[in-house]
């Protein structure tokens, strides 16, 4: 028997959640079964803990977490034996598959990556989907070429914000964070952000569909009226890495700025990514994040404070990357 955050829902719909002790025979079905050393609070985990699961959860009952790094116990996959050190994220786990939120987890051997040398299963969570994607999305700004001036990264007091602010400055670029809450501008700046720009500035509905060629590329972590404003802000042949829905899945813009300026739009889908690219993204983690601005953005916690924590993020009141002990 181990410990996990079971979410549960009765013949009335309403959902409940519990840390309560379950069995390795409750598993969902994989041929690799991890222990789970560390997980993450991300946003979709405080979606599924709410009324209804977000939208998210297809049955119940559940367990949520959307990553986690542990070790292997068992797997029937030669690729990974007992004792490996491996990193999940993506592939709708803590969603439709049962996630990070408990001691042992089982899943698919194709969803794991081997955790690269170099990283701990805690600095990797430190790192978790968020960063993971900020990696995403930093390599195809890279891959498209970024152009020189400021790189701007909207959300940049978030999880995704925090990590490409950090990546971007690491390799040299000249990084402006973008934040509707000035008592973070300290912590953007320690991350190695040179600018601070209020959300209000790029908030306002867009009047002109080009403006000032102000932006050399961007992380979007934001997406709806702001994506549409900074798009008429970059350079000409500038890309933007399109991550986040936070304000709204709508796009009011029009086609000039790629028309007339060659802008690139880059979604970035950090959930079933290919192997190669997976493995390809925690080795740059290993390889360009700083692990001291990374311990900066460390909140730790223990299993018991998931609960609060999951319900805290919805409301936006968590900074940073929120390690989970599954031990502790």
């Amino acid at each position: 028997m181990f410990d996990a955050l079971l979410v549960t829902k009765d013949d009335d719909d309403n959902t409940s959640a519990a840390i309560t002790q379950i069995s390795e025979d409750q598993l969902p079905h994989g041929e690799v079964t991890v222990s789970v050393d560390y997980t993450t609070v991300n946003y979709k985990d405080g979606l599924c803990m709410s009324p209804g699961g977000g939208g998210l959860v297809r049955s119940y009952p559940h367990v949520p977490g959307i990553d986690f790094a542990g070790t292997v116990e068992q797997s029937s996959d030669d690729r990974y034996k007992p004792g490996d050190k491996v990193v999940l994220t993506g592939w709708r786990v803590g969603e439709a598959h049962w996630g990070g939120y408990a001691q042992k987890a089982r899943v698919k051997a194709d969803w794991l990556v081997p955790l690269p040398d170099g990283l701990t299963p805690r600095q990797a969570m430190a790192v978790g989907t968020a960063g993971f994607t900020a990696m995403l999305s930093v390599m195809a700004l890279e891959d498209h070429g970024i152009k020189s001036g400021p790189v701007l990264v909207t959300g940049a007091a978030g999880g995704v914000g925090s990590v490409a602010v950090a990546i971007l400055a690491h390799l040299g670029h000249e990084v402006a964070a973008v934040t509707g809450r000035p008592e973070t501008s300290d912590y953007l700046k320690s991350l190695g952000a040179t600018q601070i720009v209020a959300r209000e500035e790029l908030n306002e509905t867009v009047k002109r569909p080009l403006e000032g060629e102000t932006w050399g590329g961007c992380v979007d972590a934001v997406g709806g009226a702001m994506l549409a404003r900074v798009l008429g802000q970059m350079k000409y042949g500038a890309s933007v890495a399109a991550v986040g829905l936070a304000g709204g899945a709508g796009l009011p813009a029009t086609v000039i700025p790629f028309l007339l300026r060659g802008v690139n739009l880059l979604g970035i889908d950090s959930v079933m990514q290919p192997y190669d690219n997976r493995l390809r993204a925690w080795k740059r983690v290993a390889q360009d994040l700083p692990m001291d601005k990374l311990e900066e953005m460390v909140v730790p916690a223990v299993m018991a404070d998931l609960p609060k924590l999951t319900a805290d993020i919805l409301e936006g009141q968590v900074k940073g990357r929120v390690v989970v002990d599954m031990k502790g």
